[in-house]
């Protein structure tokens, strides 16, 4: 098993791709915390659910200290949660703007400078997962706040890879496409994901199982050299719009 072991925090987990994350951890020998502001869609007697906001500093940092006292160390982060708000940029509220930011931004900051801190006490390395998005390359009309939170993760990623690198602490980005999640589906029905789909080069929107089999090869020893890159797992979907 790939992760045994090993210790993994998984933000957003109570669904979509931090719930296939968190299964695919357990599955290859991984203790794992789900932290999300929902309950567990399907709990998890294999998993140690945390119900909080990743935008709340003070939370994370309970959860993070509930996963020492429970397992022992944390060897793994993957930061999943994000809120997406679309609308133009002329009509785009600051609230919503904020809240964007809160979770996808700073939710992403607190968890891995209170994460690292621990792995630097530990003295044995680590590795942080960005489930970032192709936004953060591409200015997708309507989404103001998410691509600019996805660009901000994925350069603060690349910092923290530089800095973290003594402490053997490796930290890599994922850049999912379209892929098929609940998050996406509160904003097409069946009808408008299954016409999305055919305009997709492979013909269908991704699935969360295969963003969270990047995330295993990017948290495993698989990847003991590779730190501060970006894995694109679009299906071609960035190369052809």
């Amino acid at each position: 098993m790939k992760l045994a072991g090993k210790t993994a925090v998984v933000t957003g987990a109570a669904r979509g791709i931090g719930a296939a994350i968190a299964q695919v951890f357990v599955r290859e020998g991984a203790r794992v915390t789900a932290f999300d502001l929902l309950p567990a869609g399907k709990p998890d007697s294999a998993i140690l659910h945390i119900v909080g906001d990743v935008a709340d500093r003070d939370a994370v940092d309970t959860m993070l200290g509930r996963t020492v006292a429970e397992f022992g160390s944390i060897d793994i982060l993957v930061n999943n949660a994000a809120y997406s708000s679309r609308a133009p940029f002329l009509e785009f509220s600051i609230e919503e703007v904020r809240k964007t930011w809160d979770v996808g931004l700073w939710g992403v900051f607190h968890a891995s400078q209170l994460a690292a801190r621990q792995m630097v006490r530990q003295g044995h390395g680590g590795s942080i997962v960005q489930i970032s998005s192709v936004h953060a390359s591409r200015p997708y009309p309507k989404a103001t706040a998410y691509n600019a939170a996805k660009a901000a993760v994925n350069h603060m990623s690349a910092t923290w890879a530089l800095e973290l690198a003594s402490h053997g602490i490796r930290v890599n980005v994922i850049e999912p496409g379209w892929i098929d999640t609940p998050g996406e589906r509160a904003f097409l029905d069946d009808a408008q994901i299954a016409e999305a789909a055919r305009t997709l080069p492979f013909g269908r929107l991704g699935t969360p199982d295969e963003i969270a089999r990047g995330a295993l090869y990017l948290a495993s020893d698989d990847a003991s050299y590779v730190t501060g890159t970006v894995l694109r797992i679009d299906g071609a979907f960035s190369l052809a719009k």
